[in-house]
């Protein structure tokens, strides 16, 4: 059982951001981090408000026993937070408000927003979370302003070179894992260069979250989106953004539909995703990742999904 933040760093952390009259009375752990710790807390004290949410990106919170160093990896920190903190206020896109941030520790204080999630709400209250979807696409817009003439820091490389690259990675790393993967590699990495080939140049590249699903948009009392997990913001194709979206948000993302994304990028960008989500959680299951049913799920599903592009039934 590996040990998580220490109490003391968030009493710590908590009285440097809020003041010593603030005290913690609970500590709740929440669950789905598999890069930082996710802590709501209770507080007690005048003028404190009655929860906090403390980010801890401390090393024995990350539960990836080896992450690919390529522009495309999600970065993780307190300062890639920051800076994707400021660059979404800047855009216009909601983030829960920062309270207070610990440089040195790794560690940082936002406000705790008292809705739910979208993901959640899709069940629970239909028209609260329409007119959510409604106002996230709004904020989908606001991002893919954002623009940048390179993707994900990389000036000297496209989007496409580096998403096949990443890609057949994946795909090696899968096949090693999976005897399906094995058997399907040579079509599958054929389909990538395929798919790669068919792309046209591009030379703008939007603000993209990376991993938007509907579990990752909090919802205000009043229903206004709030962005959270924004640590891999980066400048990059729109297609690459709306893979993620459209197999996360399933038959409700018909509102975040966009008829001007590229075809052929999309097509690329969805079998590149596929492959992530076989290799990387298989990854994880390596280490001590709790939530194991959840991993075998998702790597299952977008296994099923690669092959069905290049096996006949």
């Amino acid at each position: 059982m590996r040990d998580f933040t220490e109490p003391s760093e968030l009493r710590r952390l908590v009285r440097e951001g809020l003041g010593s009259g603030c005290r913690i009375t609970g500590v709740e752990r929440l669950r789905g981090g598999s890069k930082k710790g996710v802590y709501r807390l209770a507080l007690t004290g005048t003028g404190a408000p009655p929860t906090v949410i403390a980010y801890s990106w401390a090393p024995q919170e990350n539960f990836w026993p080896s992450v690919p160093t390529d522009p495309l990896t999600p970065a993780s920190g307190l300062a890639p937070f920051l800076a994707a903190h400021h660059t979404l206020n800047a855009a216009g896109a909601r983030t829960p408000h920062l309270l207070h941030a610990s440089e040195p520790a790794d560690l940082a204080l936002v406000e705790d927003v008292p809705g739910d999630t979208l993901e959640r709400t899709f069940t629970t209250d239909p028209p609260r979370a329409a007119k959510a979807l409604a106002e996230l696409s709004l904020t989908l817009d606001r991002m893919s302003a954002h623009t940048a003439p390179y993707p994900a820091r990389t000036p000297s490389a496209t989007s496409e070179a580096l998403t096949l690259t990443r890609a057949l990675s994946d795909l090696a790393e899968a096949a090693a894992r999976d005897p399906r993967v094995s058997e399907a590699h040579p079509a599958l990495s054929d389909r990538l260069h395929a798919l790669r080939a068919a792309v046209t140049p591009r030379t703008a590249y939007s603000l993209v979250h990376g991993e938007l699903g509907p579990d990752h948009v909090l919802l205000t009392p009043d229903a206004h989106p709030v962005l959270i997990d924004i640590e891999g913001l980066t400048h990059f194709d729109p297609e690459h953004e709306h893979a993620f979206l459209r197999l996360r948000f399933g038959p409700h993302y018909a509102p975040l539909a966009r008829p001007s994304l590229d075809p052929a990028r999309l097509a690329l960008h969805t079998l590149a995703l596929h492959l992530s989500l076989v290799a990387g959680p298989l990854r994880l299951l390596d280490g001590d990742f709790p939530h194991r049913d959840a991993m075998r799920g998702i790597a299952e599903h977008n296994t099923r999904e690669a092959l069905r592009l290049v096996v006949p039934e």
